[in-house]
């Protein structure tokens, strides 16, 4: 993917941005395409100076929360704190047992939470919502939430630490291809705080045959 690796160098300097133009639907479902033009930050004028402009496609888009404007690191990944909830089995987790400090369980579920997955997901998003954490723990067994598998492991560490007893019931997504025998797995394409996940990406040089 040469045109890939030619964007990915464009931003690799410390005076080089990029400026997310806009972004549209593709031709064909589930397909985005973005709008990207790189820069160099001309000190003598002031301001950016334009380089070269791409149109990055994403094919089987499954995910995206998309900010337009100046940014200064783009990266596709296959492996990423997002796509945990894509392309890992996820687990049931339940507990039995009263911790002798319920308040402090709770700080530390939060906070392995957030060890996990940064500043990428929400708690509120994979725990039992139908009742308050300190409710379902004074009640003395559960089901704490259904998280992906790295996120639950951690959940029944911290869940052990404070004496009760986890037990995780681990349930698959999918078996990693479609029935054409294509991969499933998801990859994510980041830009600053913005971000894509999707099968495949491709990228072009606009005005470049």
């Amino acid at each position: 993917m040469p045109k890939t690796q030619q964007l990915l160098d464009d931003l690799q300097g410390e005076q080089d941005y990029g400026i997310f133009l806009a972004a549209q639907m593709g031709g064909v479902p589930n397909e985005l395409q973005l709008i990207i033009q790189t820069a160099q930050f001309d000190e003598a004028a002031g301001g950016l100076r334009p380089r070269r402009q791409y149109v990055a496609r994403a094919l089987g888009v499954e995910e995206h929360r998309i900010s337009l404007g100046v940014f200064g690191r783009l990266f596709i990944a296959d492996e990423h704190p997002i796509l945990y909830h894509h392309n890992l089995p996820r687990a049931q987790v339940h507990f039995e047992g009263r911790p002798s400090d319920i308040n402090e369980l709770v700080l530390d579920i939060h906070q392995a939470y957030v060890t996990t997955f940064g500043p990428w997901r929400e708690l509120a998003a994979d725990i039992n919502r139908s009742q308050p954490l300190v409710n379902l723990f004074a009640s003395g067994s559960g089901l704490l939430g259904t998280m992906p598998q790295p996120a639950a492991e951690r959940m029944a560490k911290v869940l052990a630490h404070h004496g009760l007893k986890a037990t995780l019931d681990e349930k698959s997504l999918h078996n990693g291809a479609d029935e054409h025998g294509r991969s499933r797995q998801f990859k994510l394409l980041g830009i600053d705080d913005s971000y894509v996940v999707a099968l495949a990406f491709s990228v072009e040089e606009m005005g470049k045959i």
